[in-house]
């Protein structure tokens, strides 16, 4: 009972950690010296002076901090706690955030909405749907205990925890980061993992009084990270598997097998190499596509703007007479991605300076997957002006200048694409320009694949309850790539695919 009691004088102190993610080493260590850690030992000294002197308070229920402090500091010292009791939450708060996105990242939770509030530090973000859970959480548990003890016995657990973990996979640090010696790390990991082993288990005796919601809240978060990423990692085996080689699609000749029709098809897909199963879907079921195909991929990058000049990278699939493209476009974190009219222009613009630059490069067309360098995607830097409007050049549509779309709107729309007659290229590539500027002014489409996870037959119990039903809950109710709310719905067609994993 005194270990654990001697828990809960850590817990207020360590919260404060939570913010390294966010501030320097440096910053910490001297916070906590000078400030912190003074004020902790004063305040900890004086109530156990005022317990020394008050031998009655075993028959007080109200005996605490808060007795111990004079009556005309009470007040000023209650202000104090709520803006520390702040402070904390914060810390809790901003450490869930980057813990929340780190797992993200590494596909072991559901696609939440990231906004970063900083243009310079890459950590300071804001999560709102964790926010929202924080506060239900945080009602929820207040509401049901009604007791301070039983929430101090909750967080007591947390913190042991967290502890007992921090020095486990410290320990790998050790051996693994720093190529240190094994028995060094059994060595720290015996000394600090014994003294924490012992405040953990001090904190069991408290399971029945509050300290049951951290280890029930942890397991409900285990599950649903588990199940994310064992089901990510099925999806993204089958997409591999079923992707559609190079040589496939050259055995399909210059039609494809199918029936050209007029208008550039963008499909948007995560894979940046290789033909997504979901084309190959859609051919076989379908008998026409679009005469320009162009497989668009959309990443985010950790750098807060992307410059234009190196926002695109385009490629060819096949050879040139194929007319199908890829191009990867680069958002940074803070970027804000233009509508669709802006896009469009941008991209065909690309598009257009990829034919004419490749133009020197290869003169019999290549394939995207033959050992060439010049095979391989290419930034477009500088392009040719291929937009006009009333026969006058559209300066807003060059990658160097950004605009603002709400103010460029009314003329985007009576910009149009051309090829210029001062351009130096030859009869080829002009044939093939000016099949994408028909391709463009007959429309284009955004196809986008839908995908549904289901267990092969004969799989066990526990893994059709995992796929079939959590992993297909959570994909349905947490949020879709960012690029998809973009997408005007009248030109967007979405592919479904049922995913036999």
């Amino acid at each position: 009972m005194s270990l654990g009691g001697i828990l809960l004088c850590v817990t207020g102190s360590e919260a404060m950690y939570a913010d390294l993610g966010h501030f320097s080493q440096s910053a910490i260590q001297i916070a906590f010296i000078y400030v912190v850690y003074p004020a902790l030992v004063l305040a900890y000294m004086g109530q156990a002076a005022f317990i020394s002197q008050h031998h009655n308070f075993e028959s007080s229920y109200h005996i605490g901090f808060y007795v111990s402090v004079p009556e005309t500091l009470r007040w000023p010292v209650l202000v104090i706690a709520i803006l520390a009791a702040v402070v904390g939450s914060q810390a809790i708060i901003t450490g869930t955030f980057s813990i929340i996105k780190q797992c993200s990242s590494l596909s072991c939770f559901p696609g939440v909405k990231i906004v970063h509030t900083s243009s310079t530090v890459h950590g300071q973000i804001y999560i709102p749907e964790i926010n929202w859970m924080l506060m239900i959480l945080c009602l929820a548990v207040t509401i049901g205990f009604r007791d301070t003890k039983h929430l101090a016995n909750a967080q007591g657990l947390a913190v042991i925890t967290v502890m007992l973990v921090t020095t486990c996979l410290m320990s790998l640090v050790i051996v693994l980061c720093w190529n240190k010696s094994i028995f060094l790390a059994l060595g720290f990991l015996l000394f600090f993992g014994a003294i924490e082993v012992i405040y953990f288990s001090a904190s069991l005796v408290k399971f029945h009084e509050g300290a049951w919601v951290p280890i029930t809240l942890s397991f409900i978060f285990m599950v649903v990270m588990c199940v994310w990423h064992y089901g990510t990692i099925k999806k993204y085996e089958f997409d591999v598997q079923n992707k559609v080689s190079v040589n496939w699609l050259l055995n399909l000749g210059p039609s494809l097998g199918i029936v050209r029709v007029r208008g550039i098809g963008l499909i948007h897909t995560e894979l940046m190499s290789g033909i997504p199963a979901i084309f190959s879907h859609f051919v076989t079921n379908l008998p026409a596509f679009h005469q320009v195909l162009v497989f668009l991929c959309v990443k985010s990058v950790p750098v807060p703007h992307v410059q234009p000049e190196e926002r695109f990278l385009v490629g060819r699939i096949g050879p040139k007479e194929y007319r199908l493209y890829r191009v990867i476009v680069r958002y940074g974190y803070r970027d804000v991605q233009k509508d669709d009219l802006e896009f469009e222009k941008e991209l065909v613009g690309n598009i257009a300076e990829f034919i004419r630059s490749s133009a020197e490069y290869d003169k019999n067309g290549f394939a995207e997957d033959t050992d060439k360098p010049s095979g391989k995607l290419s930034t477009i830097s500088t392009g040719i002006n291929m937009w006009e409007e009333d026969g006058e050049p559209d300066a807003s549509s060059s990658p160097r200048k950004e605009t603002d779309p709400r103010d460029a709107a009314p003329e985007r729309k009576k910009a149009r694409f051309m090829i210029p007659k001062s351009a130096q290229v030859d009869s080829e590539v002009r044939r093939e320009l000016q099949e994408l500027m028909d391709a463009r002014e007959a429309g284009m489409s955004f196809i986008l694949g839908r995908s549904y996870m289901k267990a092969k037959s004969g799989s066990g119990f526990v893994k059709r309850v995992v796929i079939n039903l959590l992993y297909e809950f959570l994909r349905k109710n947490s949020r879709g790539p960012a690029y998809a709310a973009s997408i005007p719905h009248a030109s967007t067609l979405e592919v479904g695919m049922v995913y036999q994993v």
